[in-house]
């Protein structure tokens, strides 16, 4: 059984062809959507502002070590495409960075 590694991924993205309705359900969603909501989760936190211009998705990504970041932010990616898919909103230039949790060194201040 390959190791699993915890990845955090960061989907970025920009609004692309977005109809009325669903600028609409944006807009008025606004605020359950700003930097203070967001969160790193499985099922991923949408962030975006008001001037609908670009976003970003957070994820929690569990995936085999073997494969990398590389495949944690391609997982993270499919994610995102298939949620703003499923809620008809359009976008384009996904692009994405990984983190592996796992092995990310974390320096704490002596006291």
């Amino acid at each position: 059984m390959a190791t699993q590694h915890t990845y955090r991924v960061i989907v970025r993205g920009k609004w692309d062809q977005l109809t009325e309705e669903a600028r609409a359900t944006l807009l008025a969603e606004v605020e359950d959507h700003g930097l203070a909501q967001m969160q790193f989760t499985a099922e991923g936190s949408l962030a975006y502002d008001a001037a609908l211009h670009a976003f970003s998705y957070r994820f929690v990504i569990v995936s085999d070590a073997e494969y990398g970041e590389e495949m944690a932010a391609a997982l993270g990616e499919e994610k995102a495409e298939a949620a703003l898919r499923a809620a008809g909103l359009g976008h384009r230039e996904l692009r994405s960075t990984a983190t592996d949790m796992d092995t990310m060194k974390i320096n704490r201040k002596d006291r």
